[in-house]
């Protein structure tokens, strides 16, 4: 990861604190949806987003000083942010995102309604898919829309707590989001559906997804550890399977192949693994030039007064 996109992968956030919400961005459209259309919809929504986020803000500023505590509002998390950096003070993004809180929270609400709406696009051309490939009798695809909607609300349920709590760091929030998948979970119940050829193509099939975005996934990973140390074709089968083992997408039915033949992962985190491969004089120029990447990185936050933090490198190698 480049310094320019580590340092691009908070900006989405500061830049969302500045116009007050964060999330509304990823519906905005180029033009006009046609009347009664999804994206007609959920422009209607932005509207009451915004039109609620101007009554919130004027209610806060109604409301006694006394009522705003212990609690505090996003007004108030970012006035504090904004003395800081008047003060020469710098903040982390988890002080960004910890301003940004009690507006995510506040409007929850509407934010369902939203992912609602995205949500069930998604699932009707998942469903739609497959009712197609495997000749779905309107029961089934009657499950699955339940199951969809079941899973619509758990998501949403989990990104509730998330956001809710004072625990959650800015980067187990980009983590979550990164993660999303609208299939994900999905297959026991397509497998409680399916029976004979039909089951045996859906397990090949999605095996066969799975497998493509673990090889992905892995040879981005070997490959940007190559262009630094060179490695020889026994570190780099090592390497793959260990990349390959810590993808989301992995599990054991997965075959790996390398140069050298099939692959057996070993259960390492991918740092501990660059350490158990490299030589000496390798992973000395892979920590200098990792060194040197955050020292960028850090640079290019401090010009706005914005650290990163700590345990930023944990997105190194997060899927």
């Amino acid at each position: 990861m480049i310094p320019t996109k580590i340092f691009r992968s908070v900006m989405p956030l500061v830049i969302g604190l500045a116009v007050g919400g964060l999330g509304v961005g990823l519906f905005q459209h180029s033009r006009p949806g046609e009347e009664g259309s999804p994206e007609k919809q959920i422009q209607h929504l932005e509207t009451e987003l915004q039109q609620a986020r101007t009554r919130i803000a004027a209610l806060e500023e109604t409301r006694p000083r006394s009522s705003r505590t212990p609690a505090q509002t996003a007004y108030d998390r970012g006035r504090e942010i904004a003395q800081r950096l008047r003060e020469g003070r710098p903040v982390s993004s988890d002080d960004l995102f910890r301003a940004a809180q009690p507006l995510l929270r506040d409007m929850a609400p509407l934010f369902e309604r939203i992912a609602d709406q995205k949500s069930k696009q998604q699932a009707d051309s998942l469903i739609g898919e497959l009712a197609r490939k495997y000749d779905l009798k309107p029961r089934q695809q009657e499950t699955l829309q339940q199951w969809f909607s079941e899973k619509s609300r758990t998501d949403r349920k989990k990104w509730n707590d998330l956001i809710s709590s004072d625990d959650t760091t800015y980067l187990q929030w980009v983590k979550s989001m990164r993660n999303d998948r609208t299939d994900a979970g999905l297959d026991p119940v397509m497998e409680g559906l399916l029976q004979g050829p039909q089951l045996e193509a859906f397990k090949a099939e999605r095996l066969e997804e799975r497998s493509q975005r673990v090889q992905q996934y892995a040879d981005m990973q070997v490959q940007r550890i190559n262009n630094l140390v060179q490695l020889d074709p026994a570190q780099t089968d090592q390497l793959f399977g260990i990349m390959a083992q810590s993808s989301p997408d992995y599990d054991a039915s997965i075959r790996l192949e390398g140069a050298t033949g099939e692959i057996a992962p070993a259960n390492l985190h991918p740092r501990d693994a660059l350490r158990s491969v490299l030589r000496p004089d390798q992973l000395a120029k892979y920590e200098d030039d990792r060194n040197r990447r955050l020292m960028e990185a850090s640079q290019e936050m401090n010009k706005l007064g914005v650290e990163l933090p700590a345990d930023w490198d944990e997105l190194e190698f997060a899927p």
